[in-house]
């Protein structure tokens, strides 16, 4: 019996010893766990600071996407002997330098694509890859800042292809007026000095003047993996408005695994000098040959462009 009594009060004090020491650990577990976290919140300040110091930030997205076909024999469709194919390319890049009394934004968007569609049977459509998408835009700001939301500036944006006729046409636009910062991240530039540079071969069509030029940027790098810019950019002319111009472009990506993810980029225009350079290209095309067209009866049709692929944020 006395054996008995001492085994219990054995397994007692053990279990009083064993709620004790877990009780403790649980104690000295929440300690350190708070001071992980005031820790944590110090880092996270300092970090703060650091990327509110003066400097470069840069960043760059692109998207690809492709899609290749080919068919022989395949009597179910009208051309039986056919290989088709889609490649289409965007990269969207930028640095930009903020310090106390001044700033230098710069930009650069391309969007280049190539089709195919060899019907096999003919001889008159082509079999290699041509250009369809061709986009080449260039931006550099600087300024000097009044106060955290304005600053005067001076801009110069640089429009072209690269694959088919570069510089025929280019637009160089050199501009001074101001900036204005209304949210973090966008940027509104307003130039009312601005003087257009066309260059292309077709002076007939094309021509320089002085106008107004604005620039809306807005370029954000989000937590969990997704980057997106909107960049709108027009030119109204003081000589005519069949001088003016504007370009909005849209880009998304979403990063899915170690940089790879999915993008999206979808671009609007309209300027009307492209627009009449391109109807005179197709009259020598039509029979009988229509009346030329003018700045006065040519349709000014919005241009768009879409790609949806495969995106990589660097």
């Amino acid at each position: 019996m006395k054996k008995l009594f001492l085994l219990l009060l054995a397994l007692g004090l053990t279990s009083i010893t064993f709620a004790q020491t877990e009780e403790e650990l649980k104690a000295q577990k929440a300690e350190k766990q708070a001071q992980i976290d005031a820790l944590q919140a110090e880092a996270n300040d300092i970090q703060a600071q650091i990327d509110a110091l003066p400097g470069w930030e840069t960043g760059a997205f692109g998207t690809i996407g492709a899609n290749i076909s080919g068919y022989n024999n395949w009597y179910s469709r009208g051309a039986v002997n056919n290989s088709a194919g889609n490649i289409g390319i965007t990269f969207n890049g930028f640095a930009n330098l903020d310090r106390e009394k001044d700033f230098w934004n710069n930009a650069v968007n391309i969007n280049v694509g190539w089709v195919k569609n060899d019907n096999k049977d003919i001889d008159t459509d082509s079999d290699s890859f041509d250009a369809s998408n061709d986009v080449f835009n260039i931006t550099s700001l600087y300024g000097r800042k009044l106060s955290d939301k304005f600053a005067i500036s001076a801009l110069a944006e640089y429009r072209s292809t690269i694959i088919d006729n570069f510089n025929d046409p280019g637009y160089l636009d050199v501009g001074v007026g101001a900036t204005w910062f209304p949210i973090d991240n966008m940027v509104v530039s307003i130039n009312p000095l601005n003087y257009n540079f066309v260059f292309s071969n077709d002076d007939s069509v094309f021509e320089s003047s002085m106008g107004a030029k604005i620039l809306v940027d807005y370029t954000k790098q989000i937590l969990g993996g997704v980057n997106f810019k909107s960049n709108f950019s027009t030119f109204q002319s003081y000589k005519s408005s069949d001088f003016s111009n504007w370009t909005w472009v849209n880009s998304v990506g979403y990063t899915l695994w170690k940089g790879i993810g999915l993008g999206f980029e979808f671009g609007l225009r309209q300027n009307k000098q492209e627009a009449l350079s391109y109807a005179l290209s197709q009259v020598d095309m039509m029979s009988p040959p229509p009346t030329l067209p003018d700045f006065d009866n040519v349709d000014n049709d919005l241009q768009t462009y879409w790609l949806f692929g495969l995106n990589y944020s660097f």
